[in-house]
């Protein structure tokens, strides 16, 4: 059997994406074709999130910090930020990568995007989704 070839890192794309009011603000690097999770566990389903999951490294928040409101649940490792003006939680920490940040790809800047690709995650059976008790971040 041959093993696949490595394939080469995607390059990054500087993104940029808020909340509705735009009061929040911030930049993400990731590569211009993203790979998105949509999660069906009861907050992302109501709210129609489509996570983008990057290390901490790569996200940095240029405006808002003052208007970001915290709301916790269940273990309440994951920090679901919200804009208190408008009620967008455009990204947060999440509970499977808690050293990452987790980006609503719905949120980001559409100029940037060449691609996006949409994985489902059953997040209602969190537990065996993320057997370690959280997830692995993806060489991109």
């Amino acid at each position: 059997m041959v093993p696949d070839p490595v394939l080469p890192p995607e390059p990054m794309t500087l993104h940029t994406g808020g909340c509705h009011c735009g009061r929040v603000r911030f930049e993400v690097r990731a590569p211009a074709k993203i790979r998105v999770s949509e999660c069906n566990c009861s907050i992302c389903s109501k709210s129609g999130y489509l996570h983008l999951i990057v290390p901490s490294g790569r996200f940095k928040l240029l405006s808002g910090a003052e208007v970001l409101t915290s709301y916790g649940f269940n273990t309440h490792t994951a920090k679901h930020l919200f804009c208190a003006l408008c009620g967008i939680k455009s990204f947060y920490v999440p509970r499977s990568h808690p050293d990452g940040f987790s980006v609503n790809a719905r949120c980001l800047d559409p100029d940037t995007v060449e691609s996006m690709t949409v994985a489902k995650l059953d997040g209602k059976q969190w537990e065996k989704q993320y057997p370690k008790g959280r997830g692995e971040f993806r060489q991109e």
